[in-house]
């Protein structure tokens, strides 16, 4: 008989699926711990940030720190924003962690900065989650709208943003690359 798990997404809205129990499952994950800094040490790379310079990033959908880690060792500055408070606990507990900072926010809310603070942003496993309407008020168009409008307003010129993550199908792909664009993006 096949086993069938539902997605994240599926089970309820970011901040009530990653309780405590589950932000401490997903930290521990060595499997998870693997992909995620791969994924991060590509999106990294993908920003294209001059040779030499310490660059100040924004991480989108933080959770426990696993792709701030990978900021931190490549030498940058970083501010990790999610919207698990049991997430951000464990990667405030984190020792090697303790130069960033971490803002509690819901990035279907927009990012709380100021114009042109970024030289970059990355995003693992984090933006899929915005497709999904977990009350009547929340229409994902809008929310990947603003998302994206107040993440390009809070780069500097010419910065860039990497995103990874879990498309269920492509009209979902769709609509990220159409608030994308919308706000200023280019790319995909």
């Amino acid at each position: 008989m096949a086993s069938f798990k539902v997605k994240p997404e599926h089970s309820g809205p970011p901040e009530l699926y990653y309780n405590e129990t589950e932000a401490a499952k997903y930290a521990s994950n060595s499997h998870i711990t693997a992909i995620q800094h791969e994924m991060a040490e590509r999106a990294l790379e993908l920003l294209a940030l001059p040779e030499g310079k310490q660059g100040f990033l924004l991480d989108v959908g933080c959770g426990t720190g696993m792709s701030s880690e990978v900021i931190l060792d490549a030498g940058h500055l970083f501010v990790g924003v999610d919207v698990s408070k049991p997430m951000l606990q464990i990667a405030r507990q984190d020792e090697d962690l303790e130069s960033g900072d971490f803002v509690h926010q819901d990035m279907g809310l927009g990012m709380p900065f100021r114009p042109g603070s970024f030289d970059g942003a990355i995003s693992i496993s984090a933006i899929q989650w915005l497709c999904h309407a977990n009350a009547s008020n929340e229409n994902p168009k809008k929310r990947l709208l603003f998302f994206f409008q107040s993440l390009y307003g809070c780069l500097g010129r010419g910065s860039r943003a990497v995103f990874q993550f879990y498309p269920e199908n492509d009209q979902q792909c769709d609509l990220i690359m159409a608030a994308a664009h919308k706000a200023g993006f280019n790319g995909g």
